[in-house]
């Protein structure tokens, strides 16, 4: 990016960095200064304590004042905090933002971690009464977290986050991608973006345009993208919640786009929401959508609401909470086009290169082991392992069930004592999935101690139930499979 596609220049960028590395303005940093007591209150936007252990006003206390408890203090001291920047460029910028006798924030400037920082706009809920900026760019938010979790790390050659915003998504994929480029339609966020990326000593190609317009005919190891994925007529108010296409049609044109943008073995992972509609399966229209693409598609349902509180949710976000009109079109519309919910989840594409490419698409509500891009990257190992094998290769391979692997019965006492009605097993780590299984499945699970072939093992399960050897392993396969897919049991390679 150009020198002025920046709040500030390279040289007040330069001296940003200097006077908050100085101060120890860092995660860390501010912890230590304030206290267990002072930053839990921080995080529930409690600064009753912060401000009493900040009243010295030396740089790093003037700081968090500015920064973390959104206070105006005076032009001298914010001055002297945040030397060698000088004031009048930060105010130009935008940074601060004179406000009475003194300046405050002008942006949210967040550490993250103890080597980042990432700046974004003020939110909503610190300016209450104060209208967004259609071209309003988030922080470190729900979403963005999820998502943050949720991407594969493992190290690649080019990397590409579609909507970057604030550039949180490409700060990140700059620890594993030797290469990092990023869009937007906005160039407000890619003011942002260049900032964030200047501020942290990163170089990224920043792209001003739709989505996947500014990289057509160019393909990328990874991408990722939280999108303006919002549910709706296809109002455009706000650039960061709306997308401009009707219903739940980003999500679906991204996975349309996906096939070109990947690299052999290449991976794309966003956040979408989803409408359920009254009579059809959500599972099996969000499936829909990468029919024919060629990719491994899994998608993750981790929440749905009702339209009522996703309408509710979104005009709080931008502060519209109080305009029943808006609010009764948007009804409206879910009305009429038989919306009953809504849903919100990750979808992790790949292009295996499989004839026969897997899409699951499942709920998955229940906590999972973080980092869940670990899991994620698990699950398409396990896809590529199952793919290369017919059944009679699955036969052949030696498993063993997964560490820590639980079992767990629901039994009713009768006359003659306990008698099991049910038995689950659950997995306490990564996905924590629980299937409910019968006494055959427990036995082979339970025999799965990598030593014996499954069909030696298999063998032996046959005399022990008087089955006949050929039927129990034909009929064992897709279920091997399917504990194979879970993580249930687990392939030996050693």
């Amino acid at each position: 990016m150009a020198e002025q596609d920046m709040l500030l220049s390279p040289a007040g960028v330069e001296a940003l960095r200097t006077a908050l590395t100085r101060a120890r303005f860092t995660s860390n940093g501010i912890a230590d200064r304030l206290g267990p007591q002072a930053t839990g209150g921080v995080a529930r936007n409690d600064f009753r304590a912060a401000l009493k252990a900040t009243e010295d006003r030396d740089p790093l206390a003037t700081l968090i004042r500015v920064f973390i408890c959104d206070q105006t203090e005076s032009e001298a001291v914010v001055a002297a905090a945040l030397a060698p920047l000088d004031l009048a460029e930060a105010v130009e910028g935008g940074l601060l933002e004179r406000h009475g006798d003194g300046v405050r924030a002008g942006v949210d400037l967040e550490p993250y971690g103890d080597e980042w920082w990432v700046l974004a706009d003020v939110p909503a809920s610190a300016r209450p009464g104060r209208p967004l900026h259609s071209e309003h760019v988030l922080g470190i938010g729900g979403a963005t977290q999820t998502l943050i979790g949720a991407t594969v790390r493992r190290p690649v050659g080019t990397a590409l986050d579609l909507g970057t915003g604030s550039g949180v998504q490409a700060l990140h994929l700059s620890t594993h991608a030797r290469s990092v480029t990023a869009t937007d339609v906005s160039p407000r966020a890619l003011r942002f973006a260049a900032t964030t990326a200047a501020l942290n000593g990163q170089d990224w190609e920043l792209l001003r345009g739709d989505m996947v317009a500014p990289v057509a005919g160019r393909r990328f190891d990874l991408v990722v993208s939280n999108p303006p994925f919002v549910v709706g007529p296809g109002t455009t108010t706000h650039v960061y919640r709306d997308s401009g296409r009707v219903g739940d049609a980003i999500g679906s044109e991204l996975a349309a786009a996906a096939p070109a943008l990947l690299t052999e073995g290449g991976t794309m992972q966003y956040l979408a929401n989803w409408v359920h509609v009254a009579g059809e399966q959500w599972d099996e229209r969000v499936a829909d959508w990468f029919a024919g693409t060629g990719l491994d598609a899994w998608v993750i349902q981790r929440e749905v609401a009702d339209p009522m509180a996703y309408v509710n949710l979104w005009l709080t976000d931008v502060g519209e909470a109080a305009d029943p009109q808006r609010m009764a079109a948007w009804l409206d519309w879910f009305d009429a086009h038989k919306v009953e919910a809504i849903g919100f989840g990750i979808i992790s594409l790949r292009r295996g290169g499989h004839a026969d490419p897997v899409v699951r698409v499942e709920d998955l509500r229940q906590r999972v082991e973080p980092p869940m891009g670990d899991q994620i990257g698990a699950w398409f190992d396990r896809q590529d392992f199952l793919q290369v094998r017919d059944p009679e290769a699955l036969l052949a391979e030696r498993y063993r069930a997964a560490e820590g692997l639980q079992l767990r019965q629901e039994a009713t006492l009768g006359d003659e004592g306990w008698a099991v009605d049910r038995q689950v097993l659950a997995m306490p780590h990564g996905l924590r999935w629980t299937e409910e299984i019968d006494p055959l499945v427990l036995a082979l699970v339970g025999g799965a101690d990598g030593r014996l072939p499954l069909r030696d093992q298999l063998a032996l399960l046959a005399v022990a139930h008087d089955v006949a050897p050929d039927e129990l392993a034909e009929a064992a396969g897709p279920i091997v499979a399917h504990l194979v897919a879970r993580g249930i049991i687990e392939p030996v390679t050693d």
